[in-house]
C-alpha cells in the first residue's frame, strides 16, 4: 500500500503523523510512505532525521497572516493542487491523510477529485480551519477530543487520542539520556520552535535555583533562532545547562525528566501523559481558538500540570513552581500519576486499522495471519 501524509508546519502537525507513519510500517514494512510538506516548515529537517521521503509542494500559510501574505496562500492554492494531483497519479496513492495546517488541504481536495480514499486527524479540542474546510471531502476524521466532534459529519468521526510515537512507550526510550539517582532532572522546551517567553524566563530564574541547588540538572530546548542567547546566559551565569536548539529524541529526553516546563500543544500534552510526566505549561495566549490554554486546563483539572498564563510568567515565578514540585516527592508522583490517567496509548492503532477497513483488506498482509484486530 501507498500512503501520502500531508502533515508539516510546525511539531503539532508534524509528529503525530510521523507516529502513524511508524504505526502502518509496524503492521507491514511493504508499505510505501511519502510526506508532502513544503521548505517553510519543520518537515524538511526531521523528515530526513526520521528516514521518511518528502516530496515538496508551494503550498503557503493563510491564517493568522496580514493581507499581503493571505493573498500569496491563495494564489498558492491551484499551484499546490496541480503538485498534489500529480504526486498521487505518480506514487499511485492508495490512501490520504491530512493533519491540518496549510499543506493539508489541497492534498485532500486532490485525492477527493482523483477518488483516492482520504481521511483527516484534527489534534486539538479545537479543530483548525483547514481540517474544517476539507471535513466535507473525507471519508474519516480521526479527532484527539470529542470536543471537536461538532464540526463534522457525525457518522465520520472517531475519538482515538493523539497518536504517540512507539518510542514513548517503551522503557528503552530513556536509555539515551542518563543521571545519577540522586539528582532531579528538569526539562525546558517550548515547541518544536522554541518559546522566547519561557526561555527568557528560565534564563532568569534558573540561575540562581541551580546555584542554590546543584542536585538539579537541566536540559533546555530553546528553538533555532534564540539558542546563542539562552546559552550566553547560562554560561555568563556560571551554571551548566544542556542547551540545544532541537531535540530530535523527545521520548528520551522527556522520559528522562522528573518534570517538564512547556507549551500546551497537543502534541506535548499527549507526550507528557503517555510518560506519565508532571508539568508545568505556559499556554501559548496566540494559539487559534486559545486551544492550547484547553489543553492545559485538562491537565490541571486532572492535576497532572501547573499552568502559568504567560502574561503572569516570570523567573521568580518559573523557580517558585517548579521547587515546589521538586520539593514534594508526594506530589509529584500524585501529578505523575494524574499524568498517566490522561493518557491514550492505542490512538495509532485505531487509526490504522480504520484506515485498513476504508481501502480494502486486500492491502493487509495481516489478514492472512489471522491479526486483523492487532
Amino acid at each position: 500500500m501507498t500512503i501520502v501524509i500531508a502533515a508539516g508546519g510546525t511539531g503539532g502537525h508534524l509528529y503525530p503523523a510521523i507516529a502513524l507513519a511508524g504505526e502502518f510500517l509496524r503492521r507491514n514494512p511493504m508499505t510505501k510512505i511519502l510526506f508532502v510538506g513544503t521548505t517553510r516548515g519543520l518537515e524538511s529537517k526531521v523528515l530526513a532525521h526520521e528516514g521518511f521521503e518528502l516530496a515538496l509542494i508551494s503550498a503557503k500559510p493563510i491564517m493568522g497572516r496580514g493581507p499581503v501574505d493571505m493573498l500569496r496562500g491563495l494564489c498558492a492554492m491551484p499551484v499546490s493542487f496541480w503538485q498534489c494531483g500529480r504526486i498521487l497519479r505518480q506514487r499511485r496513492a492508495d490512501l490520504v491523510i491530512g493533519v491540518g495546517g496549510y499543506t493539508s488541504p489541497m492534498m485532500v481536495m486532490a485525492a477527493a477529485f482523483k477518488g483516492v480514499p482520504r481521511v483527516i486527524l484534527e489534534p486539538n479540542a479545537h479543530p483548525g480551519l483547514a481540517n474544517t474546510a476539507v471535513g466535507t471531502f473525507v471519508q474519516r476524521v480521526f479527532l484527539a477530543f470529542a470536543s471537536a466532534a461538532g464540526s463534522f459529519n457525525p457518522d465520520k468521526v472517531r475519538v482515538v487520542g493523539t497518536p504517540v510515537r512507539r518510542d514513548f512507550l517503551t522503557p528503552a526510550a530513556s536509555s539515551s539520556v542518563a543521571k545519577p539517582a540522586d539528582r532531579q532532572h528538569v526539562l525546558v522546551f517550548g515547541g518544536s520552535q522554541g518559546a522566547k517567553a519561557i526561555n527568557s524566563a528560565a534564563i532568569e530564574g534558573l540561575p540562581e535555583l541551580l546555584k542554590r541547588r546543584p542536585a538539579i540538572t537541566v536540559t533546555h530546548q530553546t528553538g533555532e533562532l534564540d539558542h546563542a542567547r539562552v546559552k550566553e546566559t547560562y554560561d555568563r551565569a556560571g551554571v551548566s545547562v544542556n542547551v540545544v536548539p532541537f531535540l530530535y529524541d523527545m521520548p528520551a529526553a522527556i522520559n528522562a525528566a522528573d518534570v517538564v516546563v512547556a507549551r500546551a500543544g497537543a502534541m506535548t500534552v499527549a507526550e507528557l501523559t503517555v510518560c506519565g510526566k508532571p508539568a508545568i505549561l505556559v499556554p501559548l495566549p496566540t494559539a487559534i481558538y486559545d486551544h492550547q490554554a484547553k489543553n492545559a486546563k485538562v491537565m490541571e483539572d486532572a492535576g497532572a500540570a501547573v499552568v502559568i498564563p504567560q502574561a503572569a510568567l516570570s523567573g521568580a515565578r518559573l523557580a517558585q513552581e517548579l521547587m515546589g514540585v521538586l520539593d514534594n516527592p508526594d506530589r509529584m508522583r500524585a501529578m505523575g500519576e494524574a499524568s498517566l490517567r490522561l493518557r491514550r496509548m492505542d490512538a495509532a492503532e485505531a487509526i490504522v486499522r480504520e484506515c485498513y477497513a476504508l481501502v480494502g483488506d486486500q492491502h493487509d498482509v495481516n489478514q492472512s495471519l489471522g491479526a486483523a484486530g492487532i
